[in-house]
């Protein structure tokens, strides 16, 4: 138990860096209704470009902005794909997923792993400074929840709130659903790639497969997030909100099991295992529901 207790504040570092993901994944699954397998990718393509830019001589703030930028670039390729090639959206996401992979070797000059020591370049957060990464993390969840939220607030956010809801209907009034399709998944890539730039940083390293199953992640926050606080959280902020905690309870429940003895060879099968039930529990309490509704009512 103290050993668990000591690991806490690691465990909430990483899933507020992951549950700012989760958020861009919260665009595309929840807001756009769009299945964007992208992310694994661009997840990975943050990481190594700010890495490699660091390494360069480059400030840290500004290898930010350019990570957070070629990952709008991924997104801006998987809409293209899906909207002018007719290709489905998935198959789209599956497709810059695999071109990212050799890009993001390309990045890193061949290489499958590039170090960044936090003794050598000046970064904003690291696994050796657990308490200013928890701050500055913390901040940029606040400023990318402030944005967004006045972001989807404006014209352009609703016109992307609709093309959602109903297409059909959105077009109906005039927006222009492939237009906005494509600056979700822009966005959403953006916020994931900017991620895995603040993942790079807080583990020392960019690696060619730090996004793999990214995906799944993403959605476990957001999914865990949706069950426990559906009923407390109504506001559109606090909703991005239960994302990154809801990949803060993921981080906590793997490190949980982790300290229990499981072998750290299975955590994939139990992501998909907590994926699973939770998708599942919506439908389960819709049946039940249905079922008491439907039931025969005692005459006394």
């Amino acid at each position: 138990m103290l050993d668990f207790l000591g690991s806490m504040p690691g465990a909430i570092a990483q899933g507020i860096i992951w549950g700012i993901m989760a958020m861009g994944v919260y665009i595309t699954f929840k807001i756009m209704d769009i299945a964007d397998l992208t992310v694994d990718g661009s997840f990975a393509t943050g990481g190594a470009t700010l890495v490699v830019c660091v390494a360069s001589g480059m400030n840290t703030a500004l290898a930010m902005v350019i990570a957070f930028a070629v990952g709008c670039l991924a997104g801006l390729v998987t809409g293209v794909f899906h909207t002018k090639f007719g290709i489905p959206a998935i198959l789209a996401g599956i497709l810059t997923q695999l071109a990212l992979y050799s890009i993001n070797l390309r990045i890193m000059s061949q290489k499958a792993n590039v170090p960044l020591s936090v003794d050598k370049y000046n970064l904003i957060i690291s696994l050796r400074d657990i308490p200013q990464t928890l701050i500055v993390s913390t901040i940029f969840v606040i400023v990318i929840i402030a944005v967004m939220y006045w972001f989807f607030g404006t014209e352009l956010g609703h016109s992307l709130r609709a093309t959602g809801c109903n297409q059909s209907m959105a077009r109906a009034n005039g927006i222009n659903t492939d237009t906005n399709k494509i600056i979700g998944l822009v966005l959403s890539n953006g916020l994931v790639s900017l991620s895995g730039a603040l993942l790079s940083q807080y583990q020392g390293f960019a690696d060619i497969n730090m996004g793999r199953g990214a995906i799944v992640i993403g959605l476990a926050a957001v999914i865990i997030g949706e069950v426990i606080f559906s009923k407390l959280f109504k506001n559109f902020a606090l909703k991005l909100l239960s994302a990154v905690i809801g990949g803060i309870i993921y981080y906590i429940v793997i490190t949980l099991v982790l300290q229990m003895g499981l072998n750290a060879n299975d955590l994939k099968l139990l992501t998909a295992l907590v994926v699973a039930i939770f998708l599942g529990i919506p439908y389960w309490k819709r049946k039940i529901a249905e079922r008491r509704s439907t039931a025969p009512k005692e005459v006394s």
